[in-house]
This record gives C-alpha cells, structure tokens and sequence, in this order.
C-alpha cells in the first residue's frame, strides 16, 4: 500500500478525489499542483497510515525509505538540503482529516532549525531577528505539541508549556516597554529561546530535540496522535465524524511571512464563506507567520488592503482565484 504521495514542481502523484485517503488538505493541495498554482512542494502521508501507527504504535519499516525519498526530491526542487548547515531546507507539518476539523488538530512550523542550521540561514537571509523569530516558534510549537500533548503530559499547576513559555515572552515584551512581538529585536529574541530550551527541560524533563530528523519524525507522529486527542474526539462526537476515518499528514516547505516588512501570510477565500456573497475575501498579516493570523495576539487587515501595499502579490492572487473557480 502507498504510504506518501508527493507533490511540487507542477507534478503531484495524487488528485482531488482521493480525499478519503489524503484527506481535504492533501487532496487539494495535489489538484493545485497539478492545476499549475505555485504550491511549496511536499508530501501526504496518509489516513491508513494514520490509522494502522495509533493500531500499532509503529511504521512500515519501508516508511523511513519513502519518507527519505520524498524529502530528497524538495530538496531537488528547493536546491537546498534538510539538516544541512549552510543552505538548510525547513519544512512545515499540518494534518488534514477528510473533513475540516478547525482548530482540533495539530500544526509544527519552522521543522528543520537547529543549532547547526541557525548559521547558515542567518547568512544566507542576512536576516538574523527572523530566524530566531522562526526558532522561538518552532519550540513553543514543537514542545506544545509534541513533547506534552502528544505523549498526553498533564502539567502541575494547570498551565500547559505553551503558556508558560508566552509568559516569558510577555514578561520580555514589558521589560523592554514593547507591546508587539516584532518589536522585540533579534538579540531578544535569541535570548527568548536559550530561556524557552531551559523551560522547556525543567518543565517536561527532556531537552527540546536539536536534530532536523528528530523534529520530523516527532512532528508526523504527533500530528497522527492528535486524531486520537481529547479535543478532537469531542469534537468528532459532536459533528459524527467516525473515529475510523484518521488524519493525513502534510509536510510542506516553509514559506516565510516574517521575514519583514516585505513578507506576509494571511487566509483568502473566492467567496464569503459566511455568507456566499461572490467577492474575494480573507485577511492578512504583514511580517507574521500563519498561526499570528488565528492566534488574535495582533489584528489582521481585510485581503483588499493587500492591492495598496503589495499590488502585484495582490494581483498573483486573484489570477489564483480565478483558475480555482473556473476549475471549480
């Protein structure tokens, strides 16, 4: 059976109709690509897969081959390398049910930085407050997600790690007499994360993993392990999702939305999803990553502002949004 399905490069080996086995995300993120929109290259790992790892609590032994495979043929198109220290390929990890489950599953961003790929992206980006920005987010994500949740830590005193380590940043954020997160300057923040790796052994007991491979075999399983979370069952039960179903894994390159004031991220429909109503919505964030824009620490802007401040992103957009509803 076809464990990893990949896509990039205007090729993916899977398609809109094998939802049941890629999930939404997957499926969809296959027919982009092949409908020509420019989609970060990555891969699906599927729902069976999802299903016989939390039956049994192991991989197919050909899995980590596949995986490798996968990985090997972004860094092809990517012309940059997982893990390596001088031009370091990052990625991300979402998960991606059949049917949307907002807000129930798990997400790792930024997979791939470490003490020996920091460097290295540093000089290649000549821009070191976004690569420590990216890192401080990778261990709030990855201790959150992985390290507690995932191995099902029940912490004293109520708070989870995520909270403890935002608590830091805040108390940062008032001792420098800063309100926002991009005012903090790259020195804070490579401050922040030498604290956050310390919370984060003294809370949970072991060390935030230094190894890019470690980041993304904890990331896809955790992701797997989220369908199986107290949140997501709950909500299963409300929206009679079967239990038999599972979640899709994708694993994306990163694309950066805080590299600047140049750079941004945001959510966009064709339509109000609210209402119908046939206009282009969504809203964005400049310098921010994808989480900023749900996470309500800062306000998002109406995608219509974009045409003012970054036109031709703007107009890329809608060429994209024409082709998906033609398509569909």
């Amino acid at each position: 059976m076809k464990n990893v399905y990949f896509f990039g490069d205007g090729k993916a080996e899977g398609a809109a109709e094998q939802k049941n086995t890629l999930g939404g995300k997957g499926a969809n993120l296959a027919e982009m690509t092949n409908l020509g929109i420019p989609v970060p290259p990555g891969f699906t790992l599927t729902t069976n897969l999802c299903m016989d790892y939390l039956d049994h609590g192991v991989y197919p032994e050909v899995l980590d081959n596949d995986v490798q495979s996968a990985v090997e043929k972004i860094e092809a198109i990517m012309g940059q390398k997982f893990g390596d220290p001088d031009n370091p390929l990052l990625v991300s990890i979402r998960s991606g049910a059949r049917q949307s489950m907002p807000g129930m599953m798990e997400t790792v961003l930024n997979v791939g930085l470490t003490e020996k790929t920091i460097p290295g992206l540093i000089k290649k980006t000549k821009n070191p407050r976004f690569v420590y920005d990216s890192y401080r987010r990778l261990i709030i994500m990855y201790s959150d997600v992985v390290m507690e949740k995932a191995e099902g830590l029940e912490l004293k005193h109520g708070k989870g790690i995520r909270e403890l380590l935002e608590e830091i940043m805040d108390n940062m954020k008032t001792e420098r007499g800063v309100t926002d997160d991009t005012e903090l300057t790259a020195d804070d923040l490579k401050n922040l994360c030498t604290k956050f790796k310390i919370k984060v052994k003294e809370t949970l007991g072991s060390d935030f993993p230094d190894d890019p491979n470690s980041q993304l075999w904890g990331g896809i399983s955790a992701v797997f392990k989220s369908w199986s979370g107290k949140r997501a069952i709950s909500y299963r039960k409300i929206e009679n999702i079967p239990n038999e179903w599972g979640t899709a894994v994708n694993v994306q390159t990163m694309v950066f939305g805080n590299m600047g004031d140049n750079s941004a991220t945001g959510v966009a429909f064709t339509r109000n999803p609210a209402t119908g109503e046939n206009v282009f919505y969504g809203e964005w964030l400049i310098n921010a990553q994808g989480e900023d824009v749900v996470a309500g620490t800062r306000t998002p802007q109406d995608l219509l502002f974009m045409n003012k401040s970054m036109p031709k992103i703007f107009q890329q957009l809608k060429k994209i949004f024409k082709l998906l509803e033609k398509k569909y």
